[in-house]
């Protein structure tokens, strides 16, 4: 499970501790990482915000996190995670899993992909425990060390 998640999120997609002013800045920072990563181009983090836009904030999906996504598409070049946490938690709007801490984003090329991705961080971010320990990594190594642990 995890194994294939620290694999999917390379070092330049992680951005720790970072500083802005509201949830569409903080899902531009992670549609940023991914982009950097090679794995989108800058218009997915257009369709990301989107899709909150039109969808509200489903994409808070546990205590803290986001996982901002949009589908498989032109603007994905290949599978990719991100990683963004954030100094001040922002609000998305979801009425029991806000203030998000860390911005998860996922770009997928398939829906298979998507899926299968999206059910091994479900997996992951399901445990209250290791979901503490993540929204508390002080490192980018720290951070590959917790993935690791839950392979």
């Amino acid at each position: 499970m995890a194994r294939n998640l620290v694999t999917s999120l390379p070092e330049v997609a992680i951005r720790l501790n970072q500083e802005v002013s509201s949830w569409k800045d903080a899902v531009r920072l992670s549609g940023e990482a991914l982009a950097a990563s090679g794995a989108t181009t800058p218009e997915y983090t257009d369709e990301m915000i989107a899709a909150v836009e039109a969808h509200g904030p489903y994409i808070v999906i546990v205590p803290h996190i986001a996982l901002a996504h949009s589908r498989p598409g032109p603007s994905v070049i290949a599978d990719g995670l991100s990683w963004v946490s954030l100094v001040t938690p922002v609000e998305f709007g979801h009425p029991e899993n806000d203030p998000v801490k860390v911005v998860i984003g996922l770009s997928s090329a398939s829906h298979e992909t998507h899926i299968a991705t999206m059910a091994s961080l479900a997996a992951l971010l399901g445990d209250s425990q290791r979901r503490a320990e993540l929204l508390s990594a002080k490192s980018v190594g720290n951070l590959k060390t917790l993935l690791a642990a839950y392979a």
